[in-house]
């Protein structure tokens, strides 16, 4: 997919690269070897009652102090009062995306390699970091979330339908060792259109609103 002809990229971006063979094997028991890394997916986020989806496609563990929750609240003080963005808190918080996305997209079918803390892999995931003072209104993370409320309610039923066709995919990589490209491109195109409404919401990297659609 490519970006439309004098439309800018978003700040935020994903690509995973389509896999032209799957394992069987390791897709019959994908959600067995999904338990190591979702246990240290966990202590990242700290603890709490229950795993979640998001609609960004990224697992993560229910909690209102976790690790996620707490930069949000305080990169929103820091944009609100300072107008700065702390560019550690903005690596840090890139490199827990990009960790959940590699999670995501195994746990997807999406790929066979299983995920890394710190290799790129085939989940190619870039968010630009943003001249707080120049490009945010500091007025805007208050009411973010709420803005994007029609992305939410889009992507709860996106979610929905990509769950189904990971499911079918599941079914396909068992006969034919292959993930129907159709299927994988929606699913992709339901985890980056997340990305951005994630981004704009809860990272708070940039004013653009996210565009509705699916493709890059």
């Amino acid at each position: 997919m490519t970006i439309s002809e004098g439309a800018a990229p978003y700040a935020a971006r994903l690509e995973i690269d389509y896999p032209e063979r799957l394992d069987r094997l390791t897709s019959v028991f994908r959600l067995i070897w999904l338990i190591p890394i979702f246990v240290v997916a966990g202590v990242l986020a700290g603890s709490g009652s229950q795993w979640v989806v998001t609609n960004s496609g990224e697992w993560v563990q229910g909690s209102a102090v976790g690790i996620g929750g707490g930069l949000f609240l305080a990169t929103l003080l820091m944009i609100l009062f300072r107008r700065r963005y702390p560019r550690w808190w903005f690596d840090f918080h890139v490199e827990l995306t990009r960790f959940s996305a590699r999670i995501s997209a195994y746990a997807g079918l999406l790929t066979d390699r299983y995920p890394s803390t710190t290799d790129e892999q085939s989940v190619h995931l870039d968010i630009d970091y943003p001249d707080a003072g120049r490009d945010l209104n500091r007025w805007l993370p208050l009411v973010k979330w709420l803005l994007a409320l029609p992305h939410w309610i889009i992507l709860g039923v996106l979610s929905v339908l990509a769950m189904f066709a990971v499911v079918i995919a599941w079914f396909a990589i068992l006969f034919t060792g292959r993930y129907p490209r159709r299927l994988f491109d929606f699913v992709v195109g339901v985890s980056r259109w997340g990305l951005r409404a994630w981004a704009y919401s809860f990272l708070l990297v940039t004013d653009r609103y996210p565009p509705f659609r699916l493709g890059a």
